[in-house]
């Protein structure tokens, strides 16, 4: 995923927090906030050191980026997306995450219309 498409700062970050929606299931939450600014969505993903250790949460943070990587095509533009990975997340696999994150985004009408 390219860096343009990254949420890195805080401040960002913050603004998708107290600005945006809200939307879970039982391994992911998803916030989102619309950006008429910007013509692609951009990601931020969050995993707690609660989850596991380092190679564990690196392992989820590189899955989230495979399932976003797969499912870009299909997503609207304008969004900024920040998704932060629950406990249970640990014991899934790379199809399993992206099907729940494929979930979510269709339940909130993230993806473009046809």
């Amino acid at each position: 995923m390219k860096k343009q498409f990254r949420i890195k700062k805080n401040k960002e970050f913050q603004a998708v927090f107290n600005k945006g929606r809200t939307f879970a299931n039982r391994q992911l939450v998803i916030y989102y906030r619309e950006n008429p600014d910007q013509s692609y969505f951009r990601v931020g993903l969050s995993v707690g050191k609660k989850i596991g250790n380092a190679v564990t949460r690196n392992r989820i943070k590189r899955y989230l980026r495979e399932a976003f990587q797969a499912l870009s095509p299909g997503i609207s533009g304008g969004y900024d997306i920040v998704i932060i990975a629950r406990k249970p997340t640990k014991d899934l696999g790379a199809e399993e995450i992206k099907r729940s994150l494929h979930h979510l985004l269709a339940k909130q009408g993230l993806f473009r219309k046809k």
